[in-house]
């Protein structure tokens, strides 16, 4: 429940919001008082509160908090959270309540009582910013008495001048994941800021100076313990009244980059350990000119290529309905039956919601329970790929178990509109909910949605939820787009590089969402040369591509099968697993799009998505039914 508040815009944030979380949490120490989280509950519900008066600018709140902090120094004193909690009560009287007396009187109970804390500084800057401010106040009213002494109206006119400056942006949240390679660490920010990053020695830390920021009175003095191998722990204080200081205190043979991202705002610190991101860099790559067709082409199948480039509409889609039976009229003179026409409304909880990475959202359903396999249906020797090689995941027997869906868009990311107001996202939300049931049904796979709403989420974290899965195949949807009409056909697209410039325009349309920096662009090589992966994903996609074209051509047998091709999709970057793109149809296309809205045609499209991820999976060593029927079961 947290993590879905924590989601939603600020402006969108209701009491009614706050106070189901609040409720949640004071049930934990209030059914159990003695367990091992109530102390945690009882300083989420301060959290909750503080951040509640801040948003509503209620001063009432704000002292509930300060109640809530007592309560939870009273009530468990032995609590490792009694020292964030003493701390912020300070803080809360300093900067939200104009209370510099007790905020300075509480400063000195916390240095009394914890001298050795690591706290203690942020205590000592505290009390400086607080005389600083008290030696401003009493310059600035000596110059407005010596400036009604000289009945001077401009400088009476603005009193305190010395003390105004920039508006501060408020560092308003912090999260952390951790997969078995890297640990990412997101710190939600108001708005962009400069930031600055050193590492330390003894003990080994980074710390990040954001400057102009403020820390939003739910992080003040607060830390986070992680110990996942890579990082130890997060501190955050206020270093200087205009400066946030995070420190990441790591283990001593990790790297790390950071870079910002934005809508919403957010600093994301990426930690990995050296030897595994040598042992990344490092594997067996794939020179470019190796992957080059002879011809030239970057059509793997060969089939000539028309230029998608549709400039999107920004109008967002009426309600949908269902209407009526109705004649589909195809330009393309395809086998049109009639059929029920559907806008299928995506199910939203509040719109262009942007969720946290890697919360709740990220759904996992398994497979239903049929008869228990045997062991000969299970296992397989799997075969070579259609080039004849054995790459290492055949060859160690390895098999699929987890499989994540990742409805491309979402939230204020509608992606391609159509002639007929159809929004990508929908459509493709809709295919990966069809895709899913028949996977599990079928196939009995676990899957793992991205996004089962009409959520926002960043193209990156889509990468980061399937690894955080342990996932071991991933499927990208999309719906295609031209600025030529009569575009049309279905694509599949995996990650490498390439020259041709219509699948780097195809790229740069779904790279949109992304904000990397050019000084990224040599982790993102390195990233993407990967010969493994590069091999089982071109394998994976001609699978898709071959069951996508001739499960739609049945009907439609003017469809073209543009290929499979290769493009640096952002949201394929980083992926463990083999990984792919489908652009399912050309939403750009009216005749296209009017069959888009039905849904025979929808389902269509999944069951040759599922037909080809069959395909690919019986050509390795089987489904892990067994091992997953059995965790499902002790659930």
């Amino acid at each position: 429940m947290r993590e879905t508040l924590n989601g939603k815009p600020a402006g969108e944030r209701t009491r009614h919001d706050f106070q189901r979380v609040l409720n949640a949490y004071r049930s934990v120490y209030y059914g159990s008082p003695s367990s091992t989280k109530a102390d945690a509950s009882a300083a989420s519900v301060a959290e909750l509160l503080v951040e509640m008066g801040r948003q509503f600018d209620d001063e009432k709140l704000l002292r509930s908090a300060i109640k809530q902090y007592e309560f939870l120094r009273r009530e468990y004193p032995r609590s490792r959270y009694r020292f964030d909690a003493l701390l912020t009560i300070g803080q809360i009287y300093k900067d939200d309540l104009d209370d510099p007396d007790q905020a300075r009187r509480t400063f000195e109970e916390f240095l009394k009582r914890y001298p050795r804390h690591r706290l203690a500084d942020d205590a000592l800057t505290d009390i400086a910013e607080l005389a600083r401010k008290a030696a401003a106040g009493k310059e600035a009213a000596s110059k407005r008495a010596k400036s009604a002494a000289t009945d001077d109206p401009e400088t009476a006119a603005n009193p305190a001048s010395a003390e105004k400056g920039g508006r501060l942006g408020h560092v308003t949240g912090l999260r952390y994941w951790s997969t078995p390679d890297c640990t990412r660490v997101a710190i939600d920010l108001e708005q962009r800021v400069k930031f600055d990053s050193q590492r330390l020695n003894r003990p080994q830390r980074i710390f990040f100076d954001l400057a102009d920021t403020r820390l939003a009175g739910t992080l003040v003095g607060k830390s986070f313990d992680v110990d996942d191998g890579l990082l130890k722990k997060i501190r955050v204080a206020q270093f200087k009244p205009d400066k946030t200081r995070v420190v990441l205190e790591v283990d001593d043979v990790s790297e790390y980059t950071a870079f910002l991202q934005p809508n919403p705002t957010r600093l994301i610190i990426e930690i990995r350990n050296q030897k595994s991101a040598k042992t990344l860099a490092n594997k067996e790559r794939v020179k470019i000119a190796d992957d080059q067709p002879e011809s030239g082409s970057e059509v793997d199948s060969g089939a000539a290529e028309l230029s998608p480039a549709a400039e999107k509409n920004s109008d967002s889609q009426p309600a949908g309905r269902r209407h009526g039976k109705r004649k589909a009229v195809d330009g393309n003179n395809d086998e049109v039956a009639t059929l029920d026409l559907l806008d299928l409304p995506v199910e939203s909880k509040t719109p262009a919601e942007t969720v946290s990475p890697l919360d709740s959202r990220a759904t996992r359903v398994r497979g239903e329970s049929r008869k228990k396999p045997t062991s000969a249906e299970l296992a397989r020797e799997a075969q070579p790929t259609a080039a004849g090689d054995r790459s290492l995941i055949r060859a160690l027997g390895l098999k699929i178990g987890r499989i994540v869906i990742d409805p491309g868009h979402g939230g204020h990311d509608t992606g391609t509109i159509g002639p007929n107001r159809l929004e990508e996202k929908n459509l493709v939300l809709d295919v990966g909910k069809r895709l899913g049931k028949l996977l599990q049904a079928r196939m009995g796979a676990e899957v793992v949605f991205t996004r089962e709403d009409d959520t926002f989420i960043p193209l990156e974290t889509r990468t980061a939820i399937a690894n955080q899965e342990q996932a071991d195949l991933f499927v990208s949807i999309h719906a295609n787009s031209s600025s030529d009409p009569k575009a049309r056909g279905v694509e599949t697209y995996y990650l490498n590089f390439t020259t041709n410039a219509d699948a780097l325009e195809v790229a740069a349309r779904e790279n949109a969402a992304s904000d990397k920096s050019i000084h990224e662009l040599q982790d993102l090589v390195k990233k993407i040369a990967l010969k493994e992966k590069i091999e089982e994903s071109r394998e994976f996609a001609g699978d898709v591509q071959r069951s996508l074209h001739s499960g739609l051509a049945i009907k439609s047998p003017a469809i073209r099968d543009r290929g499979v091709k290769k493009a640096p999709f952002i949201v394929l970057i980083g992926a463990n697993m083999p990984s792919i793109l489908a652009e399912i149809s050309f939403v750009s296309n009216p005749s296209d799009a009017r069959k888009l809205r039905t849904a025979e045609y929808r389902q269509r499209i999944a069951e040759s998505l599922y037909k080809g991820i069959s395909h690919y999976v019986s050509g390795l060593s089987g489904v892990k039914v067994a091992s997953r029927m059995g965790k499902s079961e002790g659930q």
